[in-house]
């Protein structure tokens, strides 16, 4: 549980006891602590399957080299916890954040710490229409980001569950769709179209969410767009 003194206690986050401490819009709040019923679905298992394969291939596979150039990488990055508190995470952290979504989506792992020591930005032209008699999506991006250009470079789409248009907030969970593939030297098409993995009807709302992994293995902070399904 992470909590944040000041004069008194100022913030906190996460479970401590039966207790979860959160926030919304309105301010902090505790709650009740529940523990969700695990499903066991085979998209779970997939990724719970990438994780232990790339926990192995880290011990087994990757030279020292490899290792280090990773924990060079880890050092140089700054991420933020719920406290909005600074953290840095091991090299072996990043090796699994950055590789799991390209087991996920059937691309290369990538074996080697990046030498470029950024996260690579986000894509904020990015755009969804969601369209009910295709069940697809079509998703507007920038493709001159150097992804695009890259052989092993990939856009990753998830989708959220579809809501009510009476539903002003989607946190999720999204489900893997598909994903757009870069080309050196002739770059993806914008807009591209993605099949989604829910079931939609016109007049509800989604929220698609996008990563992206460049060639080094970096993978890029989310980002997202709402979108309300048409005919």
């Amino acid at each position: 549980m992470l909590v944040q003194f000041g004069g008194g206690i100022l913030d906190a986050r996460g479970s401590i006891g039966g207790q979860t401490a959160s926030r919304n819009r309105f301010g902090n709040y505790f709650r009740a602590r529940v523990t969700p019923v695990n499903p066991g679905t085979n998209r779970q298992d997939t990724v719970r399957s990438a994780v232990a394969q790339l926990a192995a291939r880290w011990k087994s596979d990757l030279t020292q080299d490899h290792r280090d150039a990773w924990e060079v990488y880890a050092a140089n990055i700054v991420r933020h916890n719920k406290l909005g508190g600074q953290i840095r995470l091991t090299g072996f952290n990043h090796f699994i954040r950055g590789n799991v979504p390209r087991v996920q989506s059937g691309e290369g792992i990538v074996d080697a710490g990046p030498v470029d020591l950024t996260i690579p930005g986000q894509d904020p032209s990015m755009a969804c229409v969601v369209d009910e008699g295709g069940q697809a999506i079509s998703v507007a991006f920038d493709n001159g980001l150097p992804w695009a250009d890259q052989d092993d470079g990939v856009m990753l789409v998830y989708m959220s569950l579809p809501h009510n248009d009476s539903v002003n907030f989607i946190g999720g969970p999204y489900r893997y769709a598909d994903k757009i593939l870069g080309k050196n030297g002739d770059p993806p098409a914008s807009p591209n179209p993605v099949a989604c993995p829910f079931i939609c009807a016109e007049g509800q709302q989604v929220k698609i969410r996008c990563t992206i992994s460049e060639e080094n293995g970096r993978l890029s902070d989310p980002f997202l767009h709402q979108s309300a399904v048409t005919a």
